[in-house]
């Protein structure tokens, strides 16, 4: 067996030489207890201070270590030396991610010196698990709470869900067909927050609308100037109209057109425009005062009908009378001077007698 002093020679003899002599001595032996991570260990060093100690044992410290004492501390016979070597953690805080460091050996112990209240949270990996040197990536989610509105009611749970999606089962509600949420379903729900979630209702409906019709105007030489004569009456089309239907809670929303069909084709309305230059006076029926039987007879109105239908114009011819008197259409149709040279050639051929009330204002 070897003597001990023997296996301290080499470290501990060191010899001075001073000018006029000698003088030797032998650095002080301390015994230190040095703890890595938790791990501790007692050894013997010829260190002054925390700083040699390290470098002797090969630890270099990094800015994310922890060494206690510091460094420049001295050192003195059983002293313990404390040294935490940081980690990175990759860690997802609420959907939040970021990288820490830490000088804790376990999850838990990480948790507590980042403030991360782990109480009632979701964990990726489990407390007791020890964290390398290289760390580890460690999802968190607290406990929150969330409020769910549903169907006229409010749930307020406590949850430590990753999605809405999760806070609306975990509050007893179900999603049917197309209902939806006030916020997105895979979204992160945060504390306090107010989830509502939206009942959807879908249908189809049918609307037939109407097609308008155009109006062809052709000119008619055989007509007074000024006269329009409905040849052939247009027809509005029918269009069928197909629209999406959705209510949101109950609520009605705008319906959505989705396609069309056209049922019927509007047919286009033909007139014949007179370009026939206007009569002249019936010559016997000249001086006559026919404002004041117009007057009379409809008001002065050149579109006026009678409560029955039969009569019309200034002067309320039937249908039968004004075409006899060459006369297209219906009387109150036409221009009023033409009414007026009508009404002419019929007192020419019966005097005042087709007006047995107002004939007699033709003399003034």
């Amino acid at each position: 067996m070897a003597h001990p002093l023997r296996q301290l020679l080499p470290r501990a003899l060191v010899v001075a030489f001073l000018a006029g002599g000698t003088n030797a001595f032998v650095a002080e032996d301390k015994a230190v207890e040095l703890s890595v991570d938790g791990r501790p260990r007692t050894l013997h060093t010829f260190a002054d201070d925390v700083g040699e100690l390290l470098a002797e044992q090969g630890l270099g410290v990094g800015p994310h270590d922890v060494v206690a004492p510091a460094p420049d501390a001295g050192l003195a016979d059983g002293d313990e030396v404390v040294v935490r070597h940081g980690r990175p953690v990759r860690l997802t805080l609420d959907g939040e991610r970021r990288q820490v460091w830490t000088t804790g050996a376990t999850v838990a112990e990480a948790l507590r010196q980042l403030g991360v209240r782990a109480e009632g949270a979701h964990l990726s990996v489990p407390r007791s698990r020890r964290i390398g040197r290289a760390g580890l990536a460690l999802e968190v989610r607290t406990e929150r709470t969330v409020t769910v509105l549903a169907d006229g009611r409010a749930r307020t749970i406590r949850t430590n869900a990753a999605t809405v999606r999760e806070v609306v089962e975990a509050a007893g509600v179900s999603l049917r067909g197309q209902d939806t949420t006030s916020v997105p379903q895979e979204s992160f729900p945060r504390d306090g927050q107010t989830v509502t979630v939206l009942r959807i209702g879908a249908g189809r409906e049918v609307r037939e609308e109407m097609i308008p019709f155009r109006v062809r105007r052709v000119a008619d030489a055989s007509l007074p100037s000024g006269t329009e004569v409905v040849e052939r009456p247009g027809r509005p089309g029918v269009l069928r109209v197909g629209y999406a239907v959705r209510t949101v809670n109950g609520v009605r929303q705008r319906p959505r057109r989705t396609g069309t069909e056209v049922v019927r084709e509007p047919r286009t309305q033909l007139v014949r425009v007179g370009t026939k230059p206007q009569p002249r006076s019936a010559g016997a029926a000249d001086g006559l005062d026919w404002p004041a039987l117009a007057q009379c007879e409809s008001g002065g109105r050149a579109d006026a009908v009678d409560p029955s239908g039969t009569y019309g114009g200034l002067y309320q011819f039937d249908r039968r009378t004004w075409q006899s008197l060459g006369g297209s259409g219906d009387p109150q149709d036409a221009p009023a001077a033409e009414q007026t040279y009508r009404a002419e050639l019929l007192y020419r051929r019966q005097g005042s007698s087709p007006w047995p009330h107002c004939g007699a204002r033709l003399d003034g």
